[in-house]
């Protein structure tokens, strides 16, 4: 499987994921819960596909430099500024944001088990 083939595969699982928890978010917290929801789980695909791009990019034969990092620091950076300017403005609810961001790392360790499944041959 090819990193974007992987790439692809979690977007898709990951979005479903986060829209059907956004209409959990809504019914128990109304709009900041499913704005955060869906907030959190933009957030978290936004890096991940920045992420995603960049070790492309990396494994394709571009040096790995010291901007690397630091543009690392700054996509984190605006990810923490993006969630606090949504909290101040009162549009989210924390735990909702912190669920939509939650969705992706549950997707990527399962898109890893079912392909360690796939690769050693056990479908049981």
């Amino acid at each position: 499987m090819t990193s974007s083939n992987l790439t692809t595969r979690v977007t898709r699982r990951t979005a479903a994921a986060v829209a059907v928890l956004a209409l959990g978010g809504g019914w128990l917290g109304g709009a900041p819960g499913a704005a955060g929801v869906l907030a959190g789980g933009a957030l978290a695909l936004g890096s991940f596909r920045w992420l995603a791009a960049r070790v492309v990019a990396v494994s394709a034969g571009s040096s790995m430099s010291s901007t690397w990092i630091a543009v690392t620091g700054l996509r984190l950076a605006a990810v923490a500024v993006l969630a606090a300017l949504a909290f101040a403005g009162g549009w989210v609810h924390p735990i909702a944001l912190l669920v939509g961001y939650t969705v992706l790392p549950v997707a990527v360790v399962m898109q890893g088990l079912r392909l360690a499944r796939e690769e050693s041959g056990s479908w049981t």
